[in-house]
């Protein structure tokens, strides 16, 4: 049994404890399938209603709080924090570079990226700087995940050095079969405008009905996450639905 314990989201007391992937509240007894990890940051300009939306209430026990001065401090404070199944609430994408490099180091890791851009940008080809525009890139660069066990789903906006990369990278768009570990990542920006809150909207996206049926057909994750919001009140049960969707 694992000492690590996070705030029960039923009866608000410090008494759920993970044991192996899950949690288990000791005070009321529910059972979870992951630990909330909140990273209420946004690394680019005009992202901070994307850091509120990162405190939106969910039904998982919240395992952590990452909030630090630079990216790379947020990188590492989250590979140190995060729980054995993660569930990620954003910020930008940056939020899901930690959860998948700790996950990682446990051995490898595919990634299903879903998405309306392509996170694949460089500070060299990026038109924009931000770093929320990079995050998938960072972790093939660093070796967390093999290009070969990307799959990006529902891009649409892609920078030209993007789409040369994905097609280089041999980056799947397709779903396929995954490997048996995989972290989920979904910027919420994915859906049609008007779906939910999102920070980014483009048109031509998934409904959240198809994404829910989406998220199903997936095997449970080893981790997943959702960013890219504003604060909306429609968010919190949306994000709920396909969480569980996910088997979370």
């Amino acid at each position: 049994m694992s000492a690590l314990r996070a705030r029960c989201p039923d009866c608000r007391t410090l008494t759920a404890v993970a044991i192996g992937d899950d949690y288990q509240c000791h005070s009321c007894g529910r059972e979870f399938a992951a630990g909330l990890v909140r990273v209420p940051r946004a690394w680019g300009v005009g992202g901070e209603a994307m850091a509120e939306a990162a405190w939106a209430a969910l039904p998982w026990p919240e395992a952590a709080v990452i909030e630090a001065d630079t990216l790379d401090e947020q990188i590492e404070t989250q590979v140190r924090a995060s729980p054995s199944r993660p569930l990620v609430l954003g910020g930008c994408c940056c939020s899901h570079v930690g959860a998948v490099r700790a996950l990682a180091a446990r051995g490898r890791i595919g990634v299903v990226w879903l998405d309306a851009h392509g996170d694949l940008n460089t500070p060299e080809s990026s038109p924009s700087g931000n770093p929320w525009g990079m995050a998938l890139r960072m972790l093939i660069d660093a070796g967390d995940v093999d290009p070969r066990d990307v799959t990006l789903v529902g891009a649409r906006n892609l920078d030209p050095p993007e789409a040369e990369f994905i097609r280089a990278a041999g980056i799947r768009t397709e779903l396929g079969e995954p490997p048996d570990r995989i972290y989920v990542a979904v910027d919420c920006d994915v859906l049609e405008p008007g779906e939910l809150d999102v920070w980014a909207p483009e048109p031509d996206g998934l409904t959240l009905a198809g994404l829910e049926q989406l998220l199903a057909s997936l095997p449970r994750p080893a981790g997943a996450g959702f960013s890219g919001l504003k604060p909306g009140e429609a968010n919190a049960a949306a994000l709920a639905r396909l969480a569980h969707a996910l088997g979370l």
